[in-house]
């Protein structure tokens, strides 16, 4: 089971993947891989985060502050660290997790080879995945699983089918 989130900005993506990651943990889901939050600061984005979801380890990786020859926008991206975290974060979650999570795939992560070369890897694997696969991507990866395309609207009508075809999964596995 491949699911992949993509959908306009602001429809929800990131909000929809925490609650299920949330929904999984309280069943004793085991869930590795990575989320990449914003960094605000007076309500202003300045930068995005990466976050193992087994470790909690985090670091900045992209930022209104950095320079780097990696850009998106405004966001100057370091991608040793977010090699630093992303890397052995979806390393253990394919050994360790009984999901593996990827919140997002996306210009920015995808400035990472190794990264790209790991989702992929990720994707054709065994193992279970939840992905926000950025809309401008969702051509590349769709072949890999089922494709939820959300909008605001349609936010409680997918956070559902999703967190149904999640559940239907794991009852067949314990």
């Amino acid at each position: 089971m491949k699911v992949l989130i993509s959908g306009p900005p602001a429809s929800g993506k990131s909000t929809l993947i925490s609650k299920i990651v949330d929904f999984l943990k309280k069943n004793d889901i085991k869930v590795g891989g990575v989320i990449t939050p914003e960094i605000r600061e007076n309500g202003i984005r300045i930068g995005f985060k990466v976050v193992d979801l087994m470790t909690f380890k985090e670091c900045v990786f992209a930022s209104i502050n950095y320079r780097s020859s990696y850009k998106v926008g405004k966001y100057f991206v370091d991608i040793v660290l977010f090699e630093s975290i992303a890397i052995n974060a979806l390393e253990n979650a394919e050994k360790e997790s009984e999901i593996i999570v990827i919140d997002e795939v996306g210009k920015m992560e995808l400035f990472s080879k190794r990264f790209e070369e790991m989702v992929k890897r990720i994707f054709i694997g065994h193992k279970p995945v939840l992905a926000v696969i950025h809309r401008n991507y969702l051509e590349e990866y769709r072949k890999y699983g089922k494709v939820y395309w959300l909008e605001r609207e349609k936010w409680n009508e997918i956070y559902n089918s999703v967190l149904s075809k999640i559940q239907k999964i794991f009852q067949f596995h314990r």
